[in-house]
Order: C-alpha cells, then structure tokens, then sequence
C-alpha cells in the first residue's frame, strides 16, 4: 500500500503521539500510519479509488468519526429496495458521521464507481443517501457496505429520520424568528421618534438611520435565509413562488432603505422590511408546528418497531436480531412489557396493551391464531409468536404510509388555492411594476417616492393567504382526527365525506361489534370441527376467526386454500361459506358458515354476535346530520333485518354480493347521492372503493382498510360522526380562508397603488391576514 502522506506528530513528554492518517484519532504507535486495521482499509480504498484529494478537501479534523466499526459489515437492507421500471431498484439509507461536503463528495464518487449503480446522491442536511442501481435487491447490502467501509455507519432511512429533519428545519426558523424579533424592535424604537420627531436635526436623523440599519440589515440578510434559498431554487427550477415575492419586497425595501441612509434621507424603511420577515416567520412557524403535530404521532408509532428482537433459530436457541432482519415466517419471544415490532400470530392467548395504536386504554384478550399488530405492548406472560410481515409492510408501517399520502394528496380546495397562489405571483410583479412606472412617469413623482409605492403594493399583495388558505386547514384536521383515533388515508377524503348525504353500512363487524361465538350443535362431530377451523385459518372474516377460536389445538391444512370475496373459502372440492357458496337452497339461517365436502352431507356451523353499544346512537346523530342511512349484509335476511331495527334503520337488503352493493351504489349516484360506505371485510371492498367515500372500522381486514378513506382505529363507531363534523367543518374553514384572501386583496392593493400605505404598514396589514388565516384553521383542531 502507497502512504504517501506525512505522518503528522504531536511530543508531549518523551511520548510521541501520532494522528490516524484516515481518522485523525490519536494514534501511540508511532510506527505506524492509522489507529486500527479499519482506518487502513479504508484508507486503501479511497487512495485505489483515486480519491484521496478527499483528505485534502475535508474541513478540520475529523477526530475519529470516521473510525470504521470492528465488527460485521451491515447485512439485511436487500428487504429494503423498492423495485422501480425497468429492472432498476432504489433503496434510502441514513449516514451517521457526515462532517461535511467532502464526506458528501466521497460517498458520491465511490459508489459512481459501481458500474450498476445509475444514481447517488447525499443530503449533508438530512443524511440520506439515495441510490438507484439495475440488478437485483441483494445489492443493496453490497451498496450499504461499501459506505460502511469508507468509515460511516448506515441504517435504513424511515419517517422518523424526516421528522428529525423537520426538527432541524423548525429550529432554524426559530433562531431566525429570534434574530428578527430582537432586530424589528429595534428598529421600530429608532423608526418612531423618527416618524415622529417634526424638530429634529439633519445630523440626529442621520443617526438615526444609521442605527436603523445597524439593527435591520442583519435581520434582513440572516432572517430572510429561508426565504431567500425557497425563492433562488424556484427560480433555478424556471418559476416563482410566494417566497419570490417576499425576497424581493424584502430586499428591494432594504436597498432602497440603505441608499437613503448613504444619502441622508429623510425616511428609510427599514422598520417595514424586518417587520415583514419577524410576521412572516412566526407565521411559518405556526404553520411548521402544526404540520410536526400531524406527522409526530405517526412518526411515534414507527419508532416503535426501532431495536432489536429475540429470535428462536431452529435449535431453540435465543438470539438478538435487528427488527429489519425479521421475516416472515420467523418465530420470536415477546416478554412481558415488550412490544411488537411486527404483525404476528401465537398459538397461546396473549393480553395486549393496544392504547398507542387505537387509543383504548383498556388491555384487549386475543384468542390462539389471532393476528397481534405491530406496536402492541404484551403485559401478559412471554409469548412466542410467528411474525407474519415484515418491518417495512408490517400494519405500523402502513399506517405511516397512508397518512403521508393523505397529507401530500391534493383536493378540489388545496388545488384551486395553489393555482391562485400560482397565478397571483407574476400578477403581483406586474401589479407594482406598472404601479411604480405609473406614478414615476406618469404623475411626474420622483422615482424614490414612485418605489416606495411600487414596493408597498409588493408586499401588501403577497399571496400567503391564498398558499395556506387550504393545507393549513387539511394538515390540523388530519391530525385532530389521528388523536381521536381516526385515520385518514386520502388528500380529498375530508372534501368527500363533507359532501356525503347517504350511509351504506355492512352489518357483521361494522354495526355488530364482529366478534360472534359459534354455538353448539349436537349434529357436528369434533373431525368436521377440526377441518373447518384449519381452512378458516386463512381468512380474517368475523365468522372465520370465530370458528378459529372456538377449536382448540387446530394446524393449518396442507393444501392450498383460496378465499372468495362474498363466497366463501376453496381448498380443492372442500369449501366453507355461505349457504349459496356451499350449494345449499337459500334459506334462513342466520350468521352461518357451511363444510360441504364432496359425498358428504353439508355441516352447518351457526353464530350469534350482539350489535355495538354505540351503533343505534350512531344512526341517530348521523341522521340528525342529514345523512340517510341503508343497510347492506350478505347475512340471512333474519338477522339483517333484528340489526337494522335495533339500530333503526328502515331500508335493508339481506343476502346481498359484493355485485349487488356497487350495483346499489351506481344507483344512488345516478339519482345524486353522495354515499358514505362503512363495511370491514373482503367483500366490501369493491364497494368501498366504488363510494364517494368509504370508512372501515378496527378489526377490519386489510383489504377493506386499503379501500378506505377513513379507518376506525378505536374501534368505536360513534367517531364516525366525530369525523363528519370535522371535515363539514374543515370545508367550512377552508372557505372562510379563501374568501378572506379575496376580500383583503379587494381592500388592500387599492390603498396600496394610490399611495395610501407605507411598507411598514403593508408589512404589518399583509403579515396579519396571514396570522389570521393560519389562527382561523387552528380551530378546525378544536373539539366540538
């Protein structure tokens, strides 16, 4: 190995002390270059790669960050690449240890030299990597060791990272907001007695400014950073923004500001340009909370599955594994006070505390074989447990996704408020370009005073009222609903469900609690028991897992079992469900399932399940709403039409397939209804996705919660009702925000072009509708 850098050295006593040529620990072997056998390996790649100018680029000393670990290289990221088109894979990992560009330069070029890999790229800010290469997912262990032996530690990327980041982002906006609040009073004490002062000296206004802009001008090159940077990347991407409109109001009025002070004027305006960046930061601020409170319970949730696990190898032997090294099919010990880091099953009852994930403060009892989500706590005794998901698509996981695309998704509101935003900012430039050429050339006022004018209506039409009119709003409802246990997974499910004037609901698991018991019959023999259980194993319908419960000591069958939305299960020419699906003649036999075997008389398994305390009261409040409610059950006619008069409902359809609920959802469309469909299983799927909008409530399978706009995470069906008001309210909101937008503009950029407003009082006039709008949608967080 070349070394072809001094080794630099530190005396102290009779001692020499030698520092790491990778690293830069302390090194007390003076015969040698680097501090361990990691340092020198990775300091022979680099140097191979022919990127040893790093060390030359890097700032400072690194003082042992970047130390590679004495261990393993990272393994297990393979589970982690997202497949993309054409055979590539993606994959976003954290870097710990970045110090600075340099570190970003390196990673960069060394794994351009990966002949697979199509892209790479660093966020010193955030730590993440981003690759893209073509090949195969195992790659991606390859791609993580790689970095690992440059000296940096790797994990995978996941939203708890980006809240991290939004952390950063609203700490700096604080210290900005600081900076400014200190400056802008400041100013505004030195800007009074200006204002004020009618008998005041040429040289005592001269100090004046002068201290004006001792205080403003720090405020406006450090504070207007954020704004500043969101506008030049704008328009590096070729267009403008609402921040485009701020920076050059801002600059323009310290410019002109800083001229007058050069030349002794007799105003500067200095007070209205930090006035401006201390309103508009506390306002960005509020509106950066309130997004962190929409996202934190979510990001909570998934920290959650962050550790490691115990696993039981096939020789019984315990051993301490990653969470993200879990796969299905993996059996794991949970002890007691342990949570789950994935969705499992467990052949023995377990007691499970589930209030981080549905809000219920009481521990729910779960029988053998049923399935135990992620981020449930076990306060009953250790269990073993079968992971059926992994990390990444474990329910948590899910979870996270759904709400990230309802907070990113675009509704017919948020849509029409950014194309105002869109279209109001190369209007404004226009509208104080011609205000300033108007009054300088065409009323004959000097081209000072036609500037200050021409900045005043910069600012006072500044389009942030319109650009969080509607996402201020959709962000704290999203999260008030998430508290109150309420997921929201669509951008536009609030718009819908505010519109909904008709309620179609499934009965067993939506208005009955979903939890039947099988009851006795002398006619089954235990064999007919057994086989039936060990097919229901592979369904999550009501019925199914109750018959699940109901025999003990059950294994999985060895064939292959498919389930039919509305029907039932197939395992060869053996098939439990339905009466219909089993062959027999419709007849009333309540909640059932059928065996039919082939030269067998078909077994009848019946159920009884009782109706949610809250369902009757939910009917009623919702029809007080003006919303109509019809239910919709595949179950006998018996017992659809005992649940739809417990909870009074008048219309009822018994026997009904997946086919006949959309059928009756295209008819309530044509006739004008807005259809609000809340069902929990398989075969409410269809209907779910074809209604104008759908919810599912806890315990529903995961087919009806990927339908659904809304998912019932407490399992109490009254918050429904909770739901609707929020979003009525919402929308309510929302246009409130809008129309205040108009109307200020209306009243505001008038003043502003016939010269009736200076900067500091447009600053302060713009500034407040914004404070306005974003305190108007705080409220839609408000309880009713």
């Amino acid at each position: 190995m070349n070394i072809s850098r001094p080794v630099r050295t530190a005396t102290s006593g009779v001692s020499t002390l030698t520092r790491c040529l990778h690293c830069g620990a302390e090194n007390k072997d003076a015969a040698s270059n680097f501090c361990c056998t990691g340092c020198e390996a990775a300091y022979a790649l680099i140097s191979g790669l022919g990127l040893d100018t790093f060390y030359a680029r890097r700032e400072g000393q690194t003082e042992g960050t970047l130390r590679p670990q004495m261990e393993d290289l990272p393994q297990g990221f393979s589970t982690r690449a997202e497949s993309l088109s054409d055979g590539r894979y993606s994959i976003d990992l954290m870097v710990m240890g970045l110090t600075c560009g340099a570190c970003v330069w390196l990673i960069e070029q060394t794994l351009a030299t990966d002949p697979v890999i199509r892209k790479a790229r660093v966020s010193l800010s955030t730590r993440r990597l981003t690759v893209e290469w073509t090949g195969t997912p195992e790659h991606a262990d390859v791609i993580a060791a790689n970095v690992a032996r440059l000296g940096f530690r790797v994990a995978p990327w996941t939203p708890a990272c980006l809240a991290a980041g939004d952390d950063a982002e609203r700490r700096s906006l604080i210290w900005a907001l600081g900076i400014a609040a200190f400056g802008s009073m400041n100013v505004m004490l030195v800007s009074v007695a200006v204002w004020a002062g009618t008998d005041m000296g040429d040289a005592t206004r001269s100090l004046m400014h002068w201290l004006s802009a001792l205080f403003g001008m720090p405020v406006i090159l450090i504070s207007g950073m954020p704004f500043y940077r969101s506008a030049w990347r704008a328009l590096r991407a070729g267009r403008a923004n609402m921040d485009t409109a701020i920076s050059l109001a801002v600059l323009l009025t310290g410019a002109m500001s800083l001229s007058e002070t050069l030349r002794n004027g007799t105003y500067t305006w200095f007070d209205g340009a930090t006035l401006l960046l201390f309103l508009l930061l506390v306002g960005r601020v509020l509106d950066r909370g309130a997004r962190s409170r929409a996202r934190r319970a979510a990001a909570d949730l998934l920290a959650l599955q962050q550790g490691s696990v115990t696993r039981l190898d096939a020789d019984n032997v315990a051993r301490l594994i990653t969470v993200d090294a879990v796969r299905r099919g993996d059996v794991l010990l949970v002890a007691t006070g342990e949570r789950l880091a994935v969705d499992a099953s467990t052949n023995a009852d377990a007691i499970l505390d589930m209030a981080v994930i549905t809000g219920e403060s009481l521990p729910q009892n779960f029988a053998a074989h049923a399935v135990l989500p992620a981020g449930a706590l076990n306060i009953g005794a250790p269990i073993r447990v079968t992971a059926l998901s992994t990390n990444a698509d474990s329910s948590l996981s899910t979870m996270v996704r759904m709400m990230d695309r309802a907070s990113e998704a675009r509704g017919r509101f948020v849509t029409l408020a950014d194309q105002m935003a869109g279209y109001y900012v190369p209007v404004v430039h226009a509208l104080a370009l011609l205000t300033f050429l108007g009054w300088w050339l065409g009323f004959g006022a000097d081209w000072q005073t036609a500037l200050v004018i021409g900045v005043s209506v910069l600012i006072i039409t500044c389009p942030c009222g319109f650009a969080i009119a509607v996402p201020s709003v959709q962000v704290v409802t999203v999260g008030s609903l998430f508290r109150k246990g309420i997921l929201v997974t669509s951008g536009t499910a609030l718009e819908r469900l505010a519109q909904a004037d008709y309620v179609m609901f499934d009965k067993t698991g939506t208005l009955t609690a979903g939890h039947p018991t099988l009851l006795p019959d002398p006619v089954r023999t235990p064999e007919d028991e057994h086989l039936a259980a060990s097919i229901a194993l592979a369904s999550r319908h009501p019925l199914a897992r109750a018959l699940v419960r109901a025999v003990p000591d059950i294994a999985s069958v060895s064939g292959d079992v498919q389930e039919v939305p509305g029907g039932g299960l197939m395992m060869g020419n053996v098939r439990l469900g339905s009466p219909q699906f089993c062959g027999l003649a419709d007849t009333d036999m309540g909640m059932a399932l059928v065996l039919a075997q082939p030269e067998r008389e078909p077994v009848v398994f019946r159920f009884s399940d009782r109706l949610r305390a809250d369902a009757a009261q939910t009917v009623r409040d919702l029809r007080a709403l003006g919303i109509e409610a019809e239910l919709m059950s595949g179950d006998a006619a018996g017992a659809v039409a005992d649940a739809a008069c417990a909870v009074g409902i008048e219309r009822h359809t018994a026997r009904a397939t997946p086919a006949d609920k959309a059928a009756r959802l295209e008819t309530l469309r044509a006739e004008g209804r807005k259809v609000l469909m809340v069902g929990d299983g398989v075969n409410d799927g269809p209907a779910l996705a074809a209604a104008h909008v759908s919810a599912s409530p806890a315990g529903a399978t995961d087919l009806a919660q990927a339908a659904s706009d809304f998912v019932l995470q407490s399992g109490n069906l009254h918050i429904l009702v909770d739901a609707v008001h929020a979003a009525r309210q919402a929308q309510t909101i929302a246009k409130q925000n809008i129309g205040f937008s108009l109307l200020y503009n209306v009243v505001a950029v008038p003043l502003a072009i016939f010269g009736l407003v200076i900067p500091p009082i447009a600053a302060l006039v713009m500034t407040s509708s914004g404070l306005v709008v974003i305190c108007n949608s705080l409220r839609a967080g408000s309880n009713r």
